[in-house]
This record gives structure tokens, sequence and C-alpha cells, in this order.
């Protein structure tokens, strides 16, 4: 099969399109014929390099496609069938695992990091990760919405409790998971206030239903106390890391929350510990989701009509381009690799 991989860390010039091995779904897992893949940070970090990545390497978390075979054991899931699916793997016995909580399984991996992904004509998965392709969707929105929807729903609803009336803070807006936390939180009935260093994706920010947008710089916390009333907001969706956590802590109100699920500007940040306790705030880490959170995700996804927004799509052939503008940090939304059927 075709697959767009890398031999040697690095970046974006290191990625060669070529033959791969065709992968044999195991028992409980299924091949899927992707239609389309797309890129997150993680895949920028995975291809500078990782522990534990095994060489060569196919990244990508993303992607949605046809079933084309089965595992031994694999039942109600037909040849043909059109599918997204959750990129977490679990194991399946272990005890977080049987209380429902996969992404807190010991041995969790990512398809793309841990072991090959879906820049590529064909990927396993299991079988339980599967689920019909939202009908509403077009193939690239299909492939653009799992990680990142299923990353904001966890932070927001499952760990930091966001409710209706509440105020958040959403930082770097532009990236696929703070522009899936402001969709999300927007139909949960909250009043999002979202950051950015581009003047024009606080503009896109605000058509796409944000309430509030202000330049991200060392006065975003300042200015977060004038325009709620020198309150502060409930909760703060930092996944910067380095370059805004202090404000972060600064931003939230008394008793208020931060929920973090990365660290792409550094995961060694000023901090300032005098805040958390004085303000008694809650912080909470969140990785990916459970089952039961993507259960939960596809169905408001269907019955609301979520859409995702896609910033540009790359054939599979040119798939250096699309990491090159992830590097760039260009984009406002996700990018998408077309990968023919």
């Amino acid at each position: 099969m075709q697959a767009l991989f890398f031999e040697q860390h690095g970046g974006p010039d290191r990625l060669v399109v070529g033959e791969r091995p065709l992968p044999e779904p195991p028992a409980g897992w299924v091949r899927v014929a992707l239609r389309a893949a797309a890129l997150n940070q993680l895949d920028i970090f995975v291809l500078k390099g990782m522990p534990g990545v095994e060489l060569p390497h196919i990244g990508g978390a993303d992607g949605a496609g046809v079933v084309e075979a089965v595992g031994a054991g694999v039942e109600g899931i037909a040849l043909g069938e059109e599918v997204v699916f959750d990129p977490g793997v679990s194991c399946g016995h272990c005890a977080a695992c049987l209380a429902g909580e996969q992404s807190l399984c010991a041995s969790f991996e990512l398809l793309g990091e841990h072991r090959d992904g879906t820049l590529a004509e064909q990927v396993v998965v299991p079988a339980a990760s599967l689920a019909p392709r939202p009908a509403h969707l077009s193939w690239e929105e299909s492939a653009a919405f799992p990680l990142t929807f299923l990353t904001a729903w966890r932070m927001l609803f499952t760990r930091a409790h966001l409710a209706a009336g509440e105020t958040v803070l959403i930082h770097g807006i532009g990236g696929g998971v703070s522009l899936a936390c402001l969709a999300l939180a927007k139909l949960a009935g909250a009043k999002a206030f979202v950051t950015s260093r581009s003047a024009a994706k606080l503009e896109r920010a605000l058509a796409l239903g944000a309430d509030d947008a202000m330049p991200s710089n060392d006065q975003v916390a300042r200015e977060v106390k004038r325009r709620t009333g020198g309150r502060g907001v409930d909760l703060v969706v930092d996944s910067v890391g380095a370059a805004t956590w202090l404000m972060s802590l600064k931003a939230a109100r008394r008793g208020g929350r931060i929920v973090t699920c990365g660290a792409t500007s550094g995961p060694n940040p000023a901090e300032e510990i005098r805040l958390i306790f004085w303000n008694q705030l809650s912080i909470f880490g969140s990785t990916m989701g459970s089952r039961e959170d993507w259960r939960r995700l596809l169905a408001t996804v269907v019955a609301n009509r979520l859409r995702p927004v896609v910033d540009s799509v790359h054939p599979l052939a040119d798939g250096r381009t699309a990491y090159q503008r992830m590097v760039q940090s260009e984009q406002f939304g996700k990018i998408v690799v077309s990968v023919a059927g």
C-alpha cells in the first residue's frame, strides 16, 4: 500500500511517500481502507522524535474510510461499511478498562504515535473503536473531528464539568482542540473568551460564535478580569503550556478550574503555587477519552450536525506540505490529507 512515512526523525523533509506492507487485522480488529486522514500537533512531535517510536513509522491518528477486512471474532461490522474511529487503543482487560476508563489504561496507545497510523491507504484499528460515519459530514470532515472533538469533550464535560451559563477562556484559537472546545462550549450554553496571536484568527473565531476575543500576550489575565467585572472565568482551557500557564492561573476566578491536555509551547511553564492554593483553583489533566465519551460525543455530533473546521486538504503525495503548514502554525482548523480510494 502507499503511505506517507519517515525512516529518520526530523522535519517534514524526512517524509517520503512509498510502499509499506499491507497490515492484517488481528483478532478483534478490522482493516479500514482510508478515504481521508487528518494531522494533529502530535504528528509533529512524533516526527521530531518521541521515545518508543519504531522506524520506519506512519503517522496520523485521525481517519475515515471503508471497512475492508475483519479479524477473527469480529461481529456486527459489515465489509464496505463507512466508518470513523476513536484513535485510542487500550488493553481491554485492566481495572481501568473494565471500569470504562480506557484512556487511563496503563498500556494506552494512540494510532500514529505508538503504532502505525492513518497517513496511508489502509490502517488497522480495534473493532470496538468504530462508529458509523456521520451522514452530514464529508469524508474530509469525518476524518477531521475524532481526536480533537473527543479530547475537547472529555476536557470540558467529563473532567471539568462545564455547565450552561459559565464562562470559559480558550487559549490559542485556531488549533483543532481549541476550535472543538469553542463549538462544544457554545453548544453547552457557556460564554466563550478566546485568545490568539493572530488578529485574523480572532475575527474568524468571533464569526464562529466566540463571545469575546483578545490578543495572546501577557495582558490576557488583566483583560479577562476587566471584561468579567474583576471576577475571572469559571474555566480555563489551556493546551498551550509554557507560554500561557501563568496567565491561566491569574485569569481563573476564585474557586475556578483549569483543564489541560497538552503543552504545544513547552512542558515547563512558570508557576505560582500561591495562586493555586489562595484562590482554591482546581487543575485537571485530560487525555483523549473513554469509549463512553466517544459514544456521547458521536451522538452529539449527529444530533446537532456539528462540523469541524477544515483548514485545507492535501493529497497524500503532497503530505510534506501538510506537515509544513502545521509546523508553521498557519492553520485555522484541521489539516486534512486526502487518500485515494
